[in-house]
């Protein structure tokens, strides 16, 4: 019952044909083509040039995304912390609730 059965290997049916012979070819050298040299294309982008009030521009986006961000990490930290607090204080209350009820028996 807990044997596995294995199927039997299916007999070729009809003629079999031997294997084709395959003739050995010979090989013949070609010349090395060398490659061709990489072209440049020309930049149809115009050239960025960094003015100082640009460069005043990056620099106030890139503070107002640090401080956004810093944000929202502070919030999601308080988040975990103040849920950590709750569930400290709902704990005590459960354990002093089991506590003086065990004692009352």
């Amino acid at each position: 019952m807990f044997r596995p059965k294995l199927p039997t290997m299916p007999q070729p049916t009809g003629l079999a044909t031997p294997p084709a012979v395959v003739e050995p070819t010979t090989m013949t050298r070609s010349t090395p083509v060398p490659p061709p040299a990489p072209v440049t294309p020309a930049s149809s982008r115009p050239v960025v040039q960094l003015t100082p009030g640009t460069a005043l521009a990056l620099v106030g986006g890139g503070t107002a995304v640090v401080l956004v961000f810093g944000a929202v990490l502070v919030s999601l930290l308080l988040a975990v912390a103040i849920t950590g607090a709750s569930v400290a204080v709902c704990a005590v209350v459960l354990r002093s609730l089991l506590v003086s009820n065990a004692k009352r028996r």
